[in-house]
């Protein structure tokens, strides 16, 4: 007599796989056609394979709690000849169609034939076939729930299931992997500053860059007794160029877009196991000179970690120098509840044309980059505001 194999069923137009939840019926059960039989579950609802013709379920190759793609076989079911027949499943010699060599099965994909995606681009550090958790289950998100994980946690995982995708199977392994490596545990504050990286790349950011000459700026600050750093600088000229328009630190919310009340600029503050921003309220209505001294006690606070709750939070864009690092670019990331992020490299020295002398001459330049949110602001108002910033920063005493 001929088996007719039970075949995992396309559940959804966009349902690549399912995970097996029950077996609604066992081995030796006789079934009709149309009997849900199985039951399953997919990103979208639980929902139930059926038997695909009258007869007696003979196994099933599939196992509880494990996911298939659409098309692999999940079980065979042993039919008469008169049901073969009206299924069309013999051949004119009446012998059954054959699977691997079997008599009695019909050709199809078998479980261990699983679909895979085959990397087109060879020798990357990380094999091109790691797509992470692309597509969760609801199981598999529950079980990120209760270990406290999220699908950025599984960037890279090597999935087993359908295109690819990672399984409930592959996190257990790659859980118990885990164990076997030397680990240390997050501090809060890198847990938090994961979080709202996290959370501030679910926009589309975008940026823009260019180079600013500094030796005008260097020659101010030695008018000053306590020379004022760069950064404070670059904090004064954004915060002029803002409130002569804040549009560009607008955050997008529905349809509208909402324009700060002040001028709040954030700065960011390397410490231990992350980075704090304390924030310069109202940047904009005290010249440079005054904020020399609550910017350093701000700074000297962030680093002992003692800010109080009114010195953080709030803001609307921040200032990062990344260049005291010796990096003389970045691409830095603004914080969820901003739309701006401004960073400054290191100064170099470069040729640069001199046209009234007809010659090169050396200049100290260092380049300035915009991150910000595309939804609220384009490359043409991005480009202006850093251009003024710019300026402003070429013409120091104006700040």
């Amino acid at each position: 007599m001929p088996e007719v194999p039970i075949v995992m069923p396309q559940l959804g137009e966009s349902i690549a796989e399912a995970i097996i939840v029950s077996f609604l019926v066992k081995p030796g059960d006789y079934v009709t056609a149309d009997q849900p039989i199985i039951e399953v579950e997919t990103n979208k609802a639980t929902m139930q394979v059926t038997a695909p013709c009258s007869g007696k379920i003979v196994e099933f190759k599939a196992k509880e709690n494990e996911s298939y793609p659409v098309g692999a076989i999940l079980g065979t079911i042993l039919v008469s000849e008169e049901e073969a027949t009206k299924l069309g499943l013999t051949t004119k010699h009446s012998q059954p169609i054959g699977t691997a060599g079997k008599p009695g099965a019909i050709p199809h994909k078998s479980i261990e034939e699983k679909p895979r995606v085959q990397p087109t681009v060879t020798g990357l550090p990380v094999p091109a076939n790691l797509t992470g958790a692309s597509y969760m289950s609801p199981r598999m998100k529950a079980r990120l729930n209760e270990l406290g994980l999220r699908a950025a946690d599984l960037a890279g995982i090597q999935g087993t299931g359908a295109g690819g995708r990672v399984t409930i199977q592959d996190l257990e392994r790659f859980l118990a992997q885990i164990e076997k490596h030397k680990t240390t545990p997050a501090s809060p504050l890198r847990i938090a500053v994961a979080d709202a990286m996290r959370r501030s790349w679910t926009r589309p950011i975008a940026m823009v860059a260019m180079p600013v000459q500094l030796d005008k700026m260097l020659e101010h600050r030695k008018n000053f007794p306590e020379k004022p750093g760069p950064a404070l600088y670059v904090v004064r000229a954004l915060a002029l160029a803002l409130a002569e328009d804040s549009t560009p630190a607008g955050r997008l919310i529905g349809n509208k877009i909402v324009h700060p009340q002040s001028i709040d600029i954030a700065v960011a503050v390397e410490v231990p196991d992350g980075v704090m921003v304390p924030v310069i309220r109202n940047a904009d209505k005290k010249p440079l000179r005054d904020l020399i001294g609550p910017y350093r006690e701000l700074v000297s606070l962030a680093r002992g970690k003692k800010l109080p709750p009114e010195m953080t939070g709030g803001s609307i864009a921040t200032v990062t120098n990344y260049g005291v690092f010796g990096l003389t670019f970045g691409t830095p990331i603004p914080l969820p509840e901003q739309t701006l992020v401004l960073g400054l490299g290191a100064a170099q020295k470069v040729p640069h044309w001199d046209e009234s002398l007809g010659q090169f001459i050396p200049i100290t330049q260092a380049y300035l980059t915009l991150s910000f949110d595309h939804r609220v602001l384009d490359g043409g108002g991005a480009g202006r505001l850093l251009g003024r910033v710019a300026y402003l920063l070429n013409h120091p005493e104006l700040l």
